[in-house]
């Protein structure tokens, strides 16, 4: 494992392959190994670099300090990409990885050579919102994300860590996934599970049309093809508001699409890549 120092913190990294750097971005309560099944076929093309952020695994963290933000891990992928010392990256995040990626090619578009958001996180404004229920009106889950963060961070602090892990892994991708998920998933959440009770300050703003037009690098959008409810509102508004971007459902895969079906979801990066990147 190797380390990068940026922002007076040490950033813990794997990489793999030769060739133009990718940057890969990893989720809530996961960390560098989310990423094991892509390092070997997107670095068949790519010098592929996969981060632990701020305060995840390897960290041993008791969940205070005040710099677990969006902000901070904005500015220290930043700091991240210039250290690589490699120019402009190929930027792919997923989840909450995706929102930070966004908002690092919103905020240093020159450090960003093509983006991939694989279901970004995050909440549209009240502008955007009455658009997508204008849209396609659609179900409420059973509680929001903000409810479901804080209940299970209550539980984890409580020292009771599955149950506070399994409330946050069902709100965001429905009944039973928790007990759905693989050991290896699992594993990565217990272990990231008190970044949770910083999550609930992470300080999120809400995507706005603005934001999604300041967007200039070629933009890929992927989804699973059956995705739960928090998801699609926001790539349909990207399809809609970044410039040229283009949007794939990976078939039969929901949130975790990369980990569902690596096959398919490698193959779909490498594609876009190779013809906008």
């Amino acid at each position: 494992m190797r380390v990068l120092h940026v922002n007076g913190h040490d950033m813990a990294y794997a990489e793999h392959g030769a060739g133009p750097p990718l940057l890969l971005l990893h989720g809530t309560l996961l960390d560098q190994r989310w990423w094991a099944p892509q390092m070997e076929p997107l670095g068949e093309r790519h010098r592929v670099v996969a981060p632990s952020l701020r305060h995840y695994w390897p960290t041993s963290w008791n969940g205070t300090g005040g710099d677990f933000t969006i902000a901070q891990h904005v500015e220290d992928v930043a700091a991240f990409i210039e250290g690589l010392g490699a120019g402009p990256v190929h930027l792919l995040g997923h989840s909450r990885g995706g929102h930070i990626a966004f908002r690092v090619a919103q905020r240093f578009p020159g450090r960003v050579r093509a983006l991939v958001l694989a279901e970004p996180g995050g909440s549209l404004d009240a502008t955007l919102q009455a658009t997508a229920q204008d849209a396609a009106p659609a179900r409420q889950p059973r509680m929001t994300l903000a409810e479901a963060t804080a209940g299970a961070a209550e539980l984890i602090r409580a020292g009771d860590t599955d149950a506070g892990l399994a409330l946050f892994v069902e709100a965001v991708l429905g009944p039973g996934a928790w007990e759905r998920s693989t050991e290896r998933v699992t594993r990565m959440q217990r272990d990231n599970a008190r970044t949770l009770l910083a999550q609930i300050d992470e300080r999120r703003a809400p995507y706005t049309r603005a934001d999604m037009e300041a967007i200039r690098a070629p933009t890929l959008l992927v989804g699973g093809a059956d995705t739960p409810l928090l998801f699609p509102p926001i790539l349909d508004a990207m399809e809609r508001w970044i410039a040229g971007a283009e949007r794939v459902a990976v078939p039969g895969t929901a949130h975790m699409m990369s980990d569902e079906d690596p096959a398919a979801f490698n193959r779909t990066v490498l594609d876009f890549l190779e013809r906008r990147g």
